[in-house]
């Protein structure tokens, strides 16, 4: 498991990777704003994480840097949905042909319910034992979800972009890992808008 983390600009993150560095964390650049679709943070979340679409790229693209050290991945076996984007990425990085998929809903929202299981991949295991298979994700938070799979896929390689500590013993591999009380917002959850001038909420105040 690699665990060599360095400080990020946002105090909600650290990253565990060195080949290559994600760039350090913070919202969509040149002067857009974000428009968060449900943007009511729980009360557990506190801090607000947004990843861009380049960001996710590059992170992604980062973990399939730390994957390619090991040279015997058979397939990839994505947890929908969020694992889908990262699983395209690393696919394509380490010419992995065999996609599966296990379908897993456990999120309303930023409420987490009980985890259930939707579809399982074809082959639940292609050759139990042999550590194989590769399992990508999004991110861990609770560690519910991992779980779930782990049961399942006992012997799998498990990676995922992002990880909270809670979650973060369930996960082989990751790239970044997150503080517990941050909703961390990927890129399909998000919008661009209008934002307003400087000069215009200073007068709206006044």
């Amino acid at each position: 498991m690699h665990r060599a983390r360095y400080a990020c600009a946002n105090s909600a993150c650290r990253v565990a990777s060195h080949e290559p560095r994600p760039h350090a964390a913070g919202g969509l650049r040149h002067g857009r704003a974000l428009q968060v679709k449900g943007a009511r943070l729980e009360n557990q979340y506190v801090k607000g994480f947004p990843v861009s679409w380049e960001q996710l790229h590059r992170d992604a693209k980062a973990l399939a840097w730390r994957l390619a050290e090991h040279d015997q991945w058979r397939r990839i076996i994505t947890v929908t949905r969020g694992g889908m984007v990262p699983a395209c990425i690393i696919a394509r990085e380490l010419e992995i042909r065999v996609i599966d998929t296990i379908c897993i809903a456990s999120y309303d929202h930023q409420k987490q319910d009980d985890v259930s299981v939707l579809k399982l991949p074809e082959q639940l295991a292609a050759q139990p034992g042999d550590g194989r298979d590769l399992v990508i994700d999004d991110l861990v938070d609770t560690g519910k979800t991992a779980a779930k799979v782990r049961e399942l896929l006992p012997d799998a390689h498990y990676a995922t972009v992002y990880a909270k500590p809670a979650g973060r013993p369930q996960v082989d591999t990751f790239i970044t890992e997150v503080s517990q009380d941050t909703w961390i917002y990927l890129p399909w959850d998000m919008a661009l808008q209008f934002a307003q001038p400087i000069a215009h909420e200073k007068n709206a105040g006044t």
